[in-house]
C-alpha cells in the first residue's frame, strides 16, 4: 500500500471496498482510506501463510503437556487461515476472519499460556503487526465514576492494537447490574472491536458456566466470539508431566521417591470432592515447585560440598504444599 494525492476511485472499486470491509477483510481506517483515496492498493501475489510456515509453528502447541482438545481446535484455526490464503491466491471469494475467542475452564489450566502462544502465532503469520498479550481483568477496565470506565477500557484496547487483549474472569463485567460500570467496559469493548477490526483479537477467559451466562447478558457478544476453547482439569499423568517440565526448564529433576510422593498428593488433590472445585491445577504445581526448590537449596545449605548431583535433585523431603490448592 503506499499513499498519494486524492484520486476518485470507481464505483466498481468503492463497492470492492465496501464487500472487503463488510466481510472482515480489511479494517475500517483502511477502507475510509481507500474510499477517499488517500491510498491506493497493490498487487499481492505473495503468500503470507504457507504450510511450512505454520508446521514449524505449531510445534510451539504440540509442546505443551495436556490440551488436546484445545491443540485441535487451533489447528482447526489454522488449516481455516490457510485456506482462506490459498483461495485468495486464486482469486476465490474468502470467508470473513474473525478471531476472536472465549476460553473456558478453571484456574491453571492453561488458558493464559495458551493465548500467549496464539498472540505469537498470529503475528508470525502476518495477523497482527506485534504479537504481545495486555492481559486485563475488571479493575483494570472499570472506573469510578461516569465516563472514566470508557477511557480505561479504549486505552487497554489501543494498547492490544497489533496484538491479543485478554480479558480474565470477564463475566464479572456484567455481575453488577444494569448501573454497574461493568456494562459500559462491555459495550466499550463491543465498540472497540468494530472500530478496530482486524487489528487486535480479543479473547474472554472464566468459568465455562459464568463465561456461557455472560455471553447471553449483550446480544452483540456471541456473534462476536465465534472461536470457543475448552480447557478442562489437567490429569494426574499430565500434571506430573508438567511437574517434570517446568523442573528440566530450571535444571531440576525429581528423584524417583519424590516423584512417587507427587504423584500420590496429585490424586488425593484431584479425587478430593470437598476442594477438587478450587485445584488450580498447573498454578499449584508451579506454586509447589516453587517452595520445593527454596527448600531444597536449604537443605543443601549446610552440606559441605553439595555434588553436582545433589543440586540438581529434588528429594521426597523437599516437596513442599500447603493448603492453597
Amino acid at each position: 500500500m503506499r499513499t498519494g494525492p486524492k484520486t476518485p476511485i470507481p464505483r466498481s472499486q468503492r463497492n470492492d471496498v465496501i464487500r472487503d470491509y463488510q466481510e472482515g477483510q480489511i479494517a475500517l481506517a483502511e477502507a475510509l482510506s481507500l474510499l477517499n483515496g488517500t491510498s491506493q492498493r497493490t498487487a499481492d501475489t505473495t503468500p503470507r501463510i504457507t504450510k511450512q510456515r505454520l508446521s514449524a509453528l505449531l510445534g510451539d502447541l504440540d509442546a505443551l503437556v495436556g490440551l488436546e482438545e484445545v491443540k485441535s481446535t487451533v489447528r482447526q484455526v489454522f488449516a481455516f487461515l490457510y485456506m482462506q490464503e490459498r483461495r485468495r491466491q486464486s482469486h476465490l471469494k474468502t470467508e470473513p476472519v474473525v478471531l476472536h475467542m472465549v476460553f473456558t475452564g478453571n484456574p491453571g489450566t492453561g488458558k493464559t499460556t495458551v493465548a500467549r502462544l496464539l498472540a505469537s502465532l498470529f503475528h508470525e503469520c502476518g495477523l497482527l503487526s506485534k504479537g504481545h498479550l495486555v492481559e486485563v481483568e475488571r479493575a483494570d477496565l472499570v472506573g469510578e465514576y461516569i465516563g472514566h470506565t470508557a477511557q480505561k477500557t479504549r486505552e487497554h484496547i489501543k494498547s492490544a492494537l497489533g496484538g491479543v487483549l485478554f480479558i480474565d474472569e470477564a463475566y464479572s463485567l456484567a455481575r453488577g447490574g444494569e448501573k454497574d460500570f461493568g456494562r459500559e467496559a462491555i459495550d466499550c469493548l463491543v465498540k472497540g472491536m468494530e472500530d478496530y477490526r482486524n487489528q487486535f483479537i480479543a479473547i474472554i477467559a472464566g468459568y465455562e458456566d459464568e463465561m456461557e451466562w455472560f455471553l447471553s447478558t449483550n446480544p452483540g457478544l456471541p456473534s462476536r466470539f465465534p472461536i470457543h476453547l475448552k480447557f478442562p482439569d489437567y490429569s494426574v499423568t499430565a500434571l506430573l508431566g508438567i511437574a517434570r517440565q517446568m523442573a528440566t526448564e530450571r535444571q531440576y529433576r525429581f528423584s524417583v521417591e519424590a516423584e512417587a510422593k507427587l504423584r500420590h498428593e496429585l490424586q488425593r488433590l484431584r479425587t478430593d470432592t470437598l476442594r477438587s472445585s478450587a485445584f488450580s491445577n498447573a498454578r499449584w504445581v508451579r506454586n509447589m515447585l516453587e517452595a520445593t526448590i527454596r527448600q531444597h537449596a536449604l537443605r543443601l545449605f549446610d552440606a559441605p560440598d553439595p555434588s553436582r548431583e545433589a543440586m540438581v535433585t529434588l528429594e521426597a523431603a523437599d516437596l513442599v504444599w500447603g493448603g492453597t490448592v
